[in-house]
């Protein structure tokens, strides 16, 4: 569970031009510096360097150090297209916040705009004997880094947007929301079992149209707290809403126009975005692991290794699912909807069972994570799985050729419906 303040500082730094404007400050303190500190170096130094030779190294330092960044730029456009086009759109805001990238590119600027300064302070004659010390020693600095970057961004070229590299990102993000979703599996609120809050609660409707990004419990709290009423949240982080959704319903409160403040209050709390978010939304690393596979299975690709890949990836992640016995309450006035296997699993394997109908070895893989899952907890992946084992017989049957390929399937999927005591004739499909 991300604070309202931890979410903002989050999706703030995201942002490429927040280390690039943290390292133009700092070269311009380092050019500044310089200035301040001269009186302290002895008049028997200064002699030594002489201001051609700094004005040489910022020279080079500032012609490379542009045109080190705009190769960077470019390579870095040629990794989104890259990963756009043999992964997933989904997977592009992962590789935009990769921190090595945003650090050597911000590097770079800083680097650039210390040399301009730098340059400009000595034509103009600022800094004196003492400053060019400084000066001099803080381009010996900054020279160190840049190296140590480029070395760096080199090794991280090797990888970066290729398809392996995208799927690990991926299953990284799926696997973090998912640590984070099982911390807190009704993110800090009371468990809602019923399908509905209560007949007598007020829906509060959206009047957006997107997805839910954030959801700010704190203050929802509070808010709920001060009003003396309950909060019941309809929707979670990853949900599609449209004007007239219910996002919550409010139960009992005060009346008149401080009751119409508090809707408004309620639903300022909710951040709704044309685009989903790994941090509050598990299924959504399901989704975007599900679509690189589908891509892998298209006729214009025909990789199923790629695909049998995602299957093992994501059989990865649901295993870090477990059951939870204890509920911790941080917010008891709010009410919400916990994860749902079923959900989960759906967004995972039904469109893999559907595009890799007619692939043997995809539906084994498929089946196999199945097994795998409900022998791991069958109280959590029994309905889901046996629903989704069903799901990809139904298609095969529909697809493969060979009755003896359908038959080793069935006993796989027999087996998933026996381990999750289900009777195996509830879960026997036949071919049409």
């Amino acid at each position: 569970m991300l604070s309202s303040l931890r979410y903002r500082l989050k999706r703030m730094f995201n942002h490429i031009w927040v280390p690039i404007g943290c390292y133009a400050v700092l070269g311009l303190l380092a050019a500044v510096v310089a200035v301040r500190l001269r009186a302290y170096i002895p008049s028997s130094w200064a002699f030594k360097i002489g201001a051609d030779a700094i004005d040489s190294l910022l020279n080079i330092l500032a012609s490379s150090m542009l045109a080190v960044t705009t190769f960077s730029l470019s390579i870095m456009l040629a990794a989104f297209a890259a990963a756009s086009s043999t992964a997933t759109p989904r997977a592009f805001q992962l590789l935009k916040t990769d921190r090595t990238a945003q650090q050597v590119l911000a590097s770079f600027i800083g680097a650039f705009i210390f040399s301009l300064v730098g340059i400009i302070s000595l034509k103009i004659g600022i800094y004196g004997e003492g400053g060019r010390v400084i000066l001099f020693a803080a381009t010996i600095l900054v020279l160190i880094l840049i190296v140590f970057n480029l070395v760096r961004w080199i090794g991280h070229l090797t990888d970066f947007g290729r398809l392996g590299d995208t799927m690990a990102r991926v299953e990284d993000a799926a696997a973090d929301a998912m640590t984070r979703r099982l911390k807190t599996p009704w993110l800090g609120a009371n468990p809602m079992h019923r399908a509905h809050p209560p007949d007598a609660a007020v829906p509060i409707r959206s009047d957006k149209v997107g997805h839910i990004q954030f959801i700010n419990l704190q203050s929802l709290n509070d808010l709920a707290e001060e009003a003396g009423c309950t909060i019941y949240i309809a929707v979670t982080p990853g949900n599609f809403v449209y004007r007239g959704s219910d996002l919550a319903h409010i139960l009992n409160g005060p009346t008149g126009e401080a009751y119409d403040t508090l809707l408004q209050q309620v639903g300022n709390c909710f951040d709704i975005g044309m685009t989903r978010s790994f941090d509050q939304d598990p299924r959504f690393g399901m989704i975007t692991l599900s679509e690189i596979a589908s891509r892998a299975l298209s006729p214009a690709v025909n990789d199923p290794g790629t695909a049998i890949d995602v299957i093992r990836r994501m059989t990865r992640v649901l295993s870090l699912w477990n059951e939870t016995s204890e509920v911790d309450v941080i917010f008891p006035r709010l009410y919400v909807h916990g994860l749902q296997s079923e959900d989960m699993l759906r967004d995972a394997f039904s469109a893999m069972s559907r595009d890799g109908a007619a692939l043997y070895e995809v539906h084994v893989a498929l089946q196999n994570a199945l097994l795998a899952l409900v022998r791991l907890d069958p109280r959590i992946f029994a309905a889901g799985a046996v629903g989704e084992s069903r799901r990809a017989m139904t298609y095969a049957c529909e697809a493969m050729i060979f009755d003896a390929d359908l038959s080793h399937l069935q006993r796989i999927a027999d087996r998933v419906a026996e381990v999750a005591q289900i009777p195996a004739a509830d879960s026997q499909v036949t071919r049409t």
